[in-house]
């Protein structure tokens, strides 16, 4: 079974190695631009990165190669990895930013209450 995207003709294997690849890619830059504040968190964040770039990094290079009009000029693997590694980045960083966010606001009300 092979998978074709703009002529090019990719297996189910190496298409997962991208994503793979790309997933990686995506946790370990999230990693270093929002650094997590122990060893727990960058695993769980790793973990999760690499759980989102594997599931939707398909559809998120598909959705960038057509917003950004170079589908045409991409292949299936490379559409993968892109997707894989836009996917995993933007997850774990919305979601590092929106939990330190939350953390702040009760911290900043649990002081409220005590003073």
């Amino acid at each position: 079974m092979d998978t074709a995207v703009a002529g090019d003709a990719a297996s189910p294997l190496l298409l997962f190695g991208a994503k793979c690849a790309g997933a990686i890619g995506g946790s370990v830059i999230s990693i270093a631009y929002l650094l997590p504040e122990g060893r727990r968190e960058a695993a769980l964040r790793f973990g999760i990165g690499l759980a989102t770039g594997l599931v939707f990094g398909g559809p998120a290079g598909l959705l960038l190669a057509d917003r950004l009009s170079f589908g045409a000029s991409l292949g299936a693997t490379e559409t993968a990895v892109m997707g894989s590694a836009a996917a995993s980045l933007s997850a774990w960083w919305a979601l590092g930013v929106l939990g330190r966010f939350a953390d702040g606001l009760f911290r900043t009300a649990r002081r409220g209450g005590r003073a």
